[in-house]
């Protein structure tokens, strides 16, 4: 070139330490080799070049073609597929490719510079030789550059095609100079694209081990299965919808990138502490559930219970013939304790339905139902050694009695301790800096705006958005889950009525349900999540507490 004079060097080189600063500090892969290319192109004057990228099977995949002559902008953020096979490192037999230049550079492990390719003997230029006659373009002087990591091993290949003189604007060889600062973009490239594959290569297996802890939790209860799937799903749908607002106290919220990645992974991690809650508490089907279901023992005590009776009142019956004769079956007396044990068999089956409803804990127990266990508890069996015992024991007493749901209050504090051991295992990781707050954003979600909720009794105030976001996401899954053993799947209105009444009652973020309901982001998770019996017409104007 006709200006390789020492400030034009200098300023190449300037440019070459701009692009290397960008490259380092580049995350989007597309964006990296972009960089990469356009760089080399704009430092040596190129008019074209390509972008090879070496795959697992070794051939060289066209990642990227750029040409300005031809106008050509293929691959990498165009989004425009590049329409030419992968070239093979190796032939059918086994050899080396070393016919085809980028191969060579490849396979040899060293920069190729061809003054005119019409001319080079070396190397099989046919399919440069029909795009120039397709194309009507002639590609001439090549500079071919394998780009090799921290390892001494080559990841790709950067190949550059016609040098412009910057004068003339004719087609000239690349310069020695120009191929000393394209090995060294080269060399800074290879090293950002593999600081960039270790970076996502981490991502990744993080992100597969937090799946990973998701799904065994999931498995671990056939109940929960999917819980920990669809919470992240619902987080996220809500956030973006927070975000979108442009009206409210919310119009100003926003999250970047890596902090809208924070929550995902923050809601992929919510319930990680169940891991050491035994299923026997967290899949409790019914209030008598142990190893099995108690109420098949009260249904068999019931049935010995009668049997009892009924023999008693035989013995009865027996001694009234003996002494007054076979006449004595006419008698009133005779009749009264028929009569007395037809009724109290009546009554034993009405108490073990109402034990066998009251057993599922779907509905809240009354005060009138309570007693009705206690005064059921007060019958009495014969036992094998003769003596009268309780019907029921003071533990069958004490779940049966539990006022809603199945879990006792020992239990319930057993669930809820998954809780305290999400937040152990959380505040245990060393986190860089872009996830710092995942332990604030997943240990948050049975907080309750008021300040009643656990473990640490946080009032609104005192929680981040996405925080708050996630309780909502956590309650309404649940609440439409149609795999839970205690109840069954609720439809929209229902569930909208439950978490509208927890608004009422600042359990939830008002503002956020309000959100959640005007964008109608409940009907979007639904048509992906939920049965079609599930959805049902909802009538904004009966939620409580929401004004249409």
């Amino acid at each position: 070139m006709s200006k390789n004079h020492h400030p034009y060097l200098l300023e190449r080189l300037e440019r070459l330490n701009s692009i290397g600063i960008a490259l380092s500090a580049e995350r989007d892969n597309q964006r990296l080799l972009e960089m990469i290319l356009l760089g080399a192109q704009e430092i040596t004057n190129a008019d074209g070049g390509t972008l090879y990228i070496i795959t697992e099977d070794k051939h060289l995949k066209f990642a990227m073609m750029r040409n300005k002559t031809l106008n050509m902008s293929l691959g990498g953020t165009t989004g425009k597929e590049i329409p030419f096979l992968p070239l093979p490192l190796y032939l059918g037999d086994g050899s080396q490719n070393l016919t085809t230049v980028a191969a060579y550079a490849t396979l040899k492990n060293k920069t190729v510079n061809i003054a005119d390719a019409y001319a080079a003997e070396d190397f099989d230029f046919s399919g440069t030789r029909k795009f120039d006659k397709k194309t009507g373009y002639h590609s001439k002087s090549f500079l071919t550059i394998p780009m090799k990591n921290h390892e001494s091993e080559v990841i790709g290949v950067l190949q550059l095609i016609n040098a412009m003189d910057v004068d003339t604007g004719e087609i000239v060889p690349f310069s020695p100079e120009n191929q000393s600062l394209v090995e060294s973009l080269a060399s800074q490239a290879a090293v950002a694209m593999t600081n960039h594959n270790l970076i996502e290569g981490l991502k990744s297996l993080f992100e597969a081990f937090i799946e990973l802890i998701a799904d065994a939790i999931d498995q671990k209860s056939p109940y929960t299965g999917g819980h920990c799937r669809r919470v992240p799903e619902l987080t996220m749908m809500l956030t973006q919808a927070v975000m979108d607002t442009k009206t409210g106290p919310f119009k100003d919220f926003t999250l970047n990138e890596n902090e809208f990645y924070e929550l995902k992974v923050a809601s992929w991690l919510h319930d990680c502490g169940k891991v050491t809650t035994p299923e026997a508490v967290m899949d409790k089907p019914t209030k008598l559930s142990a190893i099995f279901d108690r109420i098949q023992l009260i249904a068999q005590r019931f049935e010995l219970l009668k049997s009892q009776a009924e023999n008693q009142v035989l013995q009865q019956q027996l001694a009234l013939i003996q002494a007054h004769g076979i006449t004595i079956q006419q008698d009133e007396k005779f009749t009264q304790l028929t009569a007395a044990l037809t009724a109290f068999k009546v009554a034993c089956d009405q108490d073990l339905r109402f034990l066998s409803q009251s057993n599922i804990g779907s509905e809240s127990m009354t005060e009138a139902d309570l007693q009705r266990i206690r005064d059921i508890a007060k019958l009495e069996l014969t036992n094998p050694n003769g003596e009268r015992v309780p019907f029921l024991s003071a533990d069958e007493v004490y779940n049966l009695s539990i006022k809603r749901g199945t879990l006792t209050a020992e239990e319930r504090e057993v669930i809820n301790n998954h809780i305290v051991v999400t937040i152990n295992m959380l505040d245990s990781l060393p986190y860089p800096k872009s996830l710092a707050r995942v332990p604030e954003y997943a240990c948050g979600h049975h907080e309750h705006m008021d300040g009643t909720g656990y473990p640490k009794g946080l009032r609104r105030e005192q929680m981040s958005v996405p925080a708050r976001v996630m309780g909502i996401a956590d309650i309404f899954e649940a609440l439409t889950s149609k795999d839970r053993p205690y109840k069954k799947a609720k439809t929209l209105s229902e569930s909208l009525a439950i978490l509208g009444r927890m608004k009422v009652e600042h359990h939830i973020d008002p503002d956020l349900f309000d959100i959640f309901i005007r964008e109608k982001i409940y009907l979007k998770y639904a048509r992906q999540f939920l049965e079609p019996e599930q959805i049902d017409e909802v009538d904004l104007t009966k939620i409580p507490g929401y004004q249409p």
